[in-house]
């Protein structure tokens, strides 16, 4: 069975931090590429940062530097590091898998299976 499970979210003043968490089934991790997504309201969904089976990374620009993604092997569980959080950050953050071999956080149409979703709120 496969299955992404978001957790993690809340509210956090400007400049705070926050980890999400993601536990994938055993069937897809470390068989697919996973990434975290969010959307914004009135806004397309966008990828964040994803990392493939080799552990290889991608950012999104926006979020390079203040953002890391990381995995726990023997926890089947993707992590989302999120630190000096901007107001811009606040959206619904989504898990996803991608049984594909090249990682691409750019092309949401790759990622086939998706979790329910966590909110992240930044206040100024």
């Amino acid at each position: 069975q496969v299955h992404v499970v978001e957790s993690g979210g809340g509210s956090v003043q400007a400049g705070g931090s926050l980890r999400l968490s993601c536990e994938a089934s055993e069937y897809i991790y470390n068989k697919a590429c996973l990434a975290w997504f969010r959307q914004a309201p009135g806004k397309e969904r966008e990828g964040v940062a994803g990392i493939d089976s080799d552990g290889a990374t991608s950012y999104a620009d926006s979020v390079k530097g203040r953002f890391t993604i990381s995995q726990d092997n023997a926890k089947n569980t993707l992590y989302l590091q999120m630190n000096s959080l901007k107001p811009e950050d606040t959206a619904m953050y989504y898990c996803a898998a991608d049984f594909g071999r090249r990682l691409d956080i750019t092309n949401i149409i790759l990622w086939g299976y998706w979790g329910q979703g966590t909110q992240v709120t930044v206040s100024s």
